[in-house]
């Protein structure tokens, strides 16, 4: 409910100054009393003490971005808005103001702890809630803020007995719960999405046990390894980096080689396709020429006998060098062969 200001303005100059009508009714009851007797000087201050301690307690200002919690005699009664509001005097009404538009901060991990005893989790203070183990067995140091503000103000003042104490377990079980799932390189890389799942599953926690806090956001800081053991993740990671280099060399030598084997070997297939085409067609033709021969042979079987012989001694003739032909009836070659010549110089 927004305070109306001109009302307001219009209700302090009907009350002369900032006196309230019912203040004014108090007073002029006062004034019309008459003390019986005498009362001494001393009684007189007091009373008047009383009065002003009677009047300042039951006016009370509550901010802009805030609400006053009445209590009566410790039961709550009702929640008041933000400006000048009434209740009965001190001892009767108690008045709790909660800030519910400001936007309070829990740091885990870094800053000093706010907390002195132990935490639920086993930690001595804010700081040591940040070392978690990952899912893979491995320990990091996981800092985070947890920023809410107060939603609704009698749970958080009646429904739970410490709402920040129960804001920061729960913080701690939810991101343990969250980190608890994945590997330590998902634990450094996705720190976004670390930080919506722990939001979603904190506010619900949160809404189970009645808290009236609404969390804003999960901020993730920068997540690491303990101080102890970085220079044998470093080494890790190195090994793990040189692993993936060496996977990439060797699928980027098979992507070379393969594409290469399989064209040469397309190439052979396609060579000896060709040459086995290339001797089918040769065979095809020889039997098909073989077979007119034979046709032409059985027509004239002397004449075809006699051509291929002619045929045959024309092909093989020029490839038996020097040939001398004698008659049969010679008896002494002597006279007829120059034996003191080269070879291929006697005809």
């Amino acid at each position: 409910m927004n305070w109306d200001w001109e009302k307001l303005k219009e209700q302090q100059q009907r009350m002369g100054g900032g006196k309230s009508p019912q203040m004014d009714e108090i007073f002029n009851k006062f004034k019309g009393f008459k003390f019986p007797g005498k009362i001494p000087g001393g009684s007189l201050i007091i009373l008047l003490i009383l009065l002003i301690i009677f009047g300042s307690s039951t006016f009370y200002t509550v901010g802009v971005d805030e609400v006053g919690v009445v209590q009566r005699f410790g039961k709550y009664v009702r929640t008041t808005q933000p400006g000048l509001n009434f209740k009965l005097p001190i001892g009767v009404e108690k008045v709790t103001k909660v800030k519910i538009r400001r936007v309070f901060k829990e740091e885990f991990g870094e800053g000093p702890s706010r907390f002195e005893t132990r935490t639920q989790f086993g930690g001595e203070d804010v700081r040591s809630m940040a070392l978690m183990l990952t899912g893979d067995l491995n320990v990091a140091v996981v800092p985070w803020i947890v920023q809410y503000r107060i939603k609704d103000p009698y749970n958080y003042l009646f429904k739970v007995q410490n709402a920040q104490r129960l804001l920061v377990d729960m913080s701690e079980a939810t991101m343990r719960l969250v980190v608890g799932d994945r590997s330590i390189n998902e634990v450094i890389t996705k720190r976004d999405e670390i930080a919506v799942e722990a939001r979603e599953l904190l506010q619900k926690e949160l809404d189970e046990a009645q808290s009236g806090i609404h969390v804003v956001t999960v901020e993730m800081k920068r997540t690491n390894v303990p101080v102890p053991v970085q220079p044998s993740f470093n080494e890790v990671n190195q090994a793990v980096q040189e692993k993936e280099q060496l996977i990439y060399q060797a699928k980027e030598d098979y992507n070379k080689a393969i594409p290469a084997a399989r064209g040469q070997a397309d190439r052979t297939i396609k060579a000896a396709e060709g040459y086995a085409l290339d001797r089918v067609n040769r065979a095809k033709g020889d039997a098909a020429r073989f077979a007119a021969v034979y046709k032409e042979y059985i027509n004239a079987k002397d004449v075809t006998k006699r051509r291929l012989y002619l045929e045959t001694l024309q092909e093989l003739f020029p490839k038996l060098g020097p040939k001398y032909i004698v008659d049969q009836d010679q008896k002494n070659l002597l006279p007829l062969l120059n034996l003191t010549k080269p070879l291929g110089e006697s005809k």
